[in-house]
């Protein structure tokens, strides 16, 4: 048995899950918020929790306290009992079409592709490289959020702009939530005993980012997420997808010279939130709707946007065998769900409304009785996803030993 460690480093915070392999039992998950009086969070045990506010200026002093505190809670009496390391990555660019061993080259690629996720290459790699100075022994593996999608084709990757662009650039469709669509693909094939080489599958992930994926054949063949992750379905507080013009235009008339400050209005400040002007939480919005329209407006743009991207994949697939929900509201909210079959019944796709009730947070079969189309439930997993890609990777470089 050993003990491995997903990493996932944000903007302002380091998140992290220990797991027991090969037996994938989750021993402690735990979170450091840099900007926010640096506090931390740690779950393990039999539901105990350790909570502390520490000084931590930088990822440095995050990571060197976040170790401290597994050996002070008794989670690993030595550090070198944790033998791999699997690293969140949202960028790989045409580069990482599969999770791959860091070593000097990975490192400076993945810090090279920093155009491509500004926020949280640079920062990912700052932690794989304080990793590797604390950790040496141990091996360190990038999972990339964008590397599931790499088996699209030009002709749904490929933006409608001067070829010579993605030749010089690089500038395509890349997709995120690979890790997290990879995982509840393989379980939903798992849970109908069919191979998923068979199945024509949509994964809607929606979460405070949300995104939907069309996957034929095992395979990402399409994805809502484009270039960033600003793009497809509306979000919490991203727009989805907007004309162009529109940012030229709204410069104008905002006064903006800066376009990085225009993106980050669709980032930070557009979606549910935008629309609603009360919050980027689905659970808000419901509560508020009865009274308040631009609340129900937002939950149903929500809705009606998912239902066109469904639609598309399912014509692109020439049908669908299987719809998934996962992530935070596909998980818990039952009234999203359920809005959203609503418009599905074209497809053969109907739900159980007393099963989707009773589905919260746990994987479930919602579908109908006598429905063509399957309908589940799957909570998301990208860490333990992360831990069996650090554990395949290590069998490999001992067998090649």
């Amino acid at each position: 048995m050993v003990k491995i460690l997903s990493i996932n480093a944000g903007s302002s915070s380091l998140k992290w899950k220990l797991f027991d392999m090969p037996s994938e039992r989750q021993l402690a998950e735990g979170a450091t918020d840099i900007l926010r009086n640096s506090t931390v969070k740690i779950k393990y045990g039999t539901d105990q929790v350790y909570e502390s506010t520490t000084p931590i200026h930088n990822y440095r002093e995050a990571v060197a306290n976040t170790l401290a505190d597994l050996q002070l809670l008794g989670l690993v009496h030595h550090l070198n009992e944790i033998t791999g390391i699997g690293h969140r990555v949202v960028a790989g660019g045409e580069l990482f079409s599969a999770p791959i061993v860091i070593d000097n080259r990975v490192l400076a690629q993945i810090r090279a592709l920093r155009d491509y996720a500004p926020l949280h290459n640079p920062v990912e790699a700052d932690c794989i490289e304080i990793f590797r100075t604390m950790m040496p022994w141990a091996l360190e593996v990038a999972v990339f959020d964008t590397s599931f999608h790499q088996t699209m084709k030009p002709v749904n990757y490929l933006y409608s702009i001067p070829y010579e662009y993605y030749q010089k650039f690089g500038v395509r469709k890349y997709g995120a939530h690979g890790t997290s669509v990879r995982y509840v693909s393989a379980h939903a094939a798992k849970m109908l005993g069919k191979p998923l080489e068979s199945m024509r599958m949509i994964v809607m992930h929606l979460g405070a980012g949300s995104s939907i994926t069309a996957i034929e054949n095992g395979k990402s063949i399409d994805t809502s997420m484009g270039f960033t992750p600003v793009s497809g379905v509306t979000m919490g507080t991203r727009s989805g997808d907007v004309d162009v013009s529109l940012i030229a235009y709204l410069m104008k008339k905002l006064v903006i010279t800066d376009v990085d400050q225009m993106i980050d209005i669709l980032n930070t400040q557009s979606g549910l939130r935008g629309i609603s002007g009360i919050s980027h939480d689905v659970r808000d919005l419901e509560e508020a709707a009865p009274q308040h329209p631009r609340a129900k407006l937002a939950l149903d743009i929500f809705v009606n946007r998912i239902v066109k991207y469904v639609g598309a994949y399912a014509a692109l697939m020439d049908g669908v065998d299987t719809l998934v929900f996962t992530a935070g509201i596909g998980e818990h909210s039952s009234a999203v769900r359920a809005r959203v079959m609503q418009s599905l019944d074209y497809l053969g796709a109907r739900i159980d409304l007393q099963r989707n009730e009773q589905t919260c947070h746990q994987a479930g079969d919602i579908t109908a009785s006598g429905a063509r189309v399957k309908t589940l439930v799957i909570p998301t997993n990208e860490e333990l996803m992360i831990v069996r890609d650090v554990m395949s990777l290590s069998h490999a470089a001992q067998q090649a030993e």
